[in-house]
């Protein structure tokens, strides 16, 4: 075990981090944080005992802490460390079940709210409904409810689970506690099974959370696009007949109050909302409206503009002059009349080309403007900036209205590594990234230094470009946005940066990736490939005995979102720069019909690829410099003489070749999908040469190997990969030992170097 200590606030573990440790709280209190929910860790709590391989939560030391690091991967390990200790066994059956119960009593109290939250929507649009038809006034277009359903959980409670929780908890404790105890398989069994409740129950609560997040703007919302303002201007209007409003403004109080219970609302927000109708005078000037109902016809204006105007509000934001803003509308009318759009005659081509080259010059000015005052953004322009939309006409009306709720839950398409494009944008501009390569894979200072060399740009110009906000996001537009946009829809000739209905096969909700939906799929190729985003960085320190060492550490990519609904996903850069220690880029489209999981697989193979190009250098093909492409490439080249393939191999690659235009790392690419999709689970697809170099370069993580190890077809390799990684495990820890005794500190790198060889 590893002591460790944290101070408050310190995050002890991350939400997708890879689980290293078990961390047994000593002394003090972890706050395991999900959205707006948390759930309050104390002493003898064990963090990790619900995951399996990557962190679900935010773990963060509620004051300062003090806990107990150990390594526990599987059952296995968990029996080493029981066995014998009579102690640890009781505090880890103990933490287990109450950790449980408390995870429980989350997850009702959410589904409860959830439940409720629906069901009362449905009551007061319902009422709002009667009330209309009772005093006769026009109900207004609410198209939210819609798109308004209860939750279908996939990550389910059972009733017979919290029942049972419940009796073991609150009447068998320790009966249950004495029974478990007799014998390591019950204990353990007792514990892992806990374990795997808790962590169905945590996605439930993930879920669960989403729901109420997403939905929280039908009822109250800042814009105020929501029932509680429906209701309001119905109560104006009723008051107008002369009618009683209590009934309505009953139903208002009770919107403020359930609001205020299910606490996922900004209080502020609240307290306002509630002062402009409950301040609002009946009896005064009704042509003057209270802010509320200046809000409501706010929003009933911009929802007209969506309808009508996109196009012309969108341009006059950018700043066009009339003249031009009228020549861009009739281009943008003659496509969207097309009777095909899709249409390969070349005036169609031609169109299509025009409209491409001006919508990004539309975007840049948008943008520009927009960076600069965030404060004047509309959700037309947000759904412009994110989405690529221009105009109802060219999606429908259900589609632009899901996109006009969506601009309120961007935050659904955001995380630490995930940027939609308008986000990724706003970082290249205020310099927290750098511009992303050129197609010709020239990075921003050598295009500058390019531009200096052929006389386009004096040196004081290029010094005064390379900090340049302005001309770094023309530069990204220019060449890494306008390429890969195309790219990620898939269908080259065809495309048009503008969203269109034809793109959008199912709806929005099902299309749109999510931050969520891309990190699962990421954690899901890092459960069983491993090592895929290890890279070796130096470590030195020569006054303690080490010049140069090196060590591996995982560095996740960025994942930048195209504004477009498409089909195809690609590895722009398999580093920011030249340091191999950099993030890589992938570009997905932000909708798309196809499952994210494949596409995911698909572009990490990418990443291997390149990845391994990048580090050979220009031997990266040379068989004499043993790599994972020299290999493949040899493999690939001379495979009609390969002895070790059969004739139906042969063939296969052939086919393979054929399909991939002769492209190796396309060739690769599919190998991988099958090594990660399909052999890691013991259904074999490969031949037996790609899988031995599969094997060396893309191990399985332990738990796989461990699984496959007694198949004849990966014992051998298997083995000796084992064995390898023992040496070298064995070797590191010789080095940090004398490291420490010469009165180095054993950091965060190094840990993670040591328990990267023993995954």
């Amino acid at each position: 075990m590893e002591i460790i200590k944290a101070k408050k606030d310190q995050i002890i573990a991350r939400k997708n981090g890879k689980v290293k440790y078990w961390y047994l709280i000593q002394e003090g209190v972890v706050l395991q944080k999900f959205g707006f929910s948390e759930v309050k860790l104390e002493k003898n709590a064990i963090i990790g005992i619900l995951e399996k391989d990557i962190f679900l939560c935010d773990y963060v030391a509620g004051e300062d802490t003090v806990l107990a690091g150990f390594i526990c991967e599987n059952s296995e390990d968990l029996k080493n460390l029981l066995t014998g200790q009579e102690k640890i066994r009781n505090i880890f059956l103990r933490a287990s079940l109450e950790q449980r119960h408390q995870m429980l009593s989350l997850y009702s109290d959410l589904y409860n709210k959830t439940r409720q939250f629906h069901m009362f929507v449905e009551t007061v649009y319902n009422d709002y409904k009667t009330f209309c038809g009772k005093y006769k006034i026009e109900e207004q277009s609410f198209l939210r409810m819609e798109h308004f359903n209860p939750l279908e959980m996939q990550h389910k409670a059972e009733a017979w689970e919290i029942n049972n929780n419940n009796s073991i908890v609150k009447n068998y404790m320790q009966e249950y506690l004495q029974l478990m105890k007799k014998d390591d398989s019950l204990t353990v069994g007792a514990i892992m099974e806990s374990a795997a409740q808790m962590r169905r129950f945590t996605l439930g609560i993930g879920e669960m959370e989403a729901y109420l997040s997403y939905n929280k703007d039908v009822l109250i919302s800042e814009s105020a696009n929501d029932l509680l303002q429906l209701l309001f201007e119905l109560s104006i209007k009723t008051y107008a007949k002369k009618y009683d409003i209590e009934p309505i403004t009953k139903d208002m109080n009770l919107i403020i109050k359930v609001a205020e219970k299910l606490n996922v609302y900004n209080t502020r927000m609240l307290g306002r909302r509630l002062k402009e109708f409950k301040s609002y005078d009946y009896n005064g000037d009704m042509s003057q409206g209270a802010n509320g109902n200046a809000g409501g016809e706010n929003i009933r204006r911009e929802i007209d503009i969506m309808k009508e105007d996109c196009v012309d509000h969108i341009l006059e934001y950018a700043g066009f002059e009339d003249e031009e803003a009228e020549t861009i509308c009739k281009m943008i009318e003659s496509y969207r009349d097309l009777p095909d759009r899709t249409s390969m005659d070349s005036e169609v081509y031609a169109l299509r080309r025009k409209l491409t080259s001006v919508y990004y010059d539309i975007y840049y000015k948008v943008f520009m403007r927009a960076v600069k005052d965030e404060k004047t953004l509309t959700p037309v322009l947000e759904m412009f900036l994110n989405f690529g939309f221009m105009d109802v006409s060219f999606i429908g009306e259900e589609h632009a209205m899901a996109l006009y709720d969506l601009t309120a839950h961007l935050d659904i398409c955001h995380s630490e590594h995930i940027y939609t494009i308008y986000e990724w944008l706003k970082c290249i501009y205020k310099g927290e990234k750098v511009p992303s390569k050129n197609e010709f894979d020239m990075d921003y200072p050598a295009y500058l230094a390019d531009l200096c060399k052929n006389g386009k740009l004096t040196s004081e110009q290029a010094a005064e470009y390379k900090e340049d906000g302005e001309k770094k996001v023309e530069f990204e537009i220019k060449n890494m946005f306008s390429s890969v946009n195309k790219m990620t829809y898939g269908k080259i000739t065809t495309f048009c940066p503008i969203l269109c209905k034809n793109d959008l096969i199912n709806t929005v909700e099902k299309m749109l990736i999510t931050s969520e939906k891309l990190e699962n799929a990421m954690n899901e190729v890092r459960k069983i490939d491993y090592s895929a985003f290890y890279r070796e960085v130096m470590f030195s320190d020569p006054d303690k005995g080490i010049n140069c060492e090196r060590i591996m550490k995982e560095i996740l990519p960025d994942i930048i979102l195209m504004p477009n609904a498409g089909t195809r996903v690609t590895m722009w850069q398999e580093t920011t720069g030249v340091k191999s220690d950099t993030p890589g880029r992938f570009m997905f489209p932000v909708f798309t019909a196809l499952d994210v999981d494949d596409l995911m697989l698909g572009v990490v193979g990418q990443f291997r690829w390149e990845m391994c190009r990048k580090i050979q250098g220009i031997r990266w093909n040379d068989v004499r410099e043993k790599s994972l492409t020299a290999e493949y490439c040899t493999y690939i080249q001379f495979y009609r003489k390969n002895h070790d393939l059969s004739a139906d191999a042969k063939e296969k690659i052939k086919s393979a070749l054929i399909r991939a235009q002769n492209n190796y790392r396309e060739v690769f690419v599919k190998d991988y999908v099958n090594w990660i999709k399909f052999e890691s689970r013991g259904s074999f697809r490969l031949n037996k040469v790609s899988r031995d170099i599969l094997v060396r370069y893309c191990p399985f993580a332990k738990g796989v190997r461990k699984e496959l190890k007694s198949n004849p077809l990966y014992q051998n390799a298997i083995s000796k990969f084992d064995v390898e990684t023992a040496k070298k495990l064995q070797r590191f820890n010789s080095v940090y030992d004398k490291y420490v005794k010469a009165g180095g500190e054993k950091t965060k790198e190094l840990k993670e170097n040591l328990l990267f060889y023993q995954l």
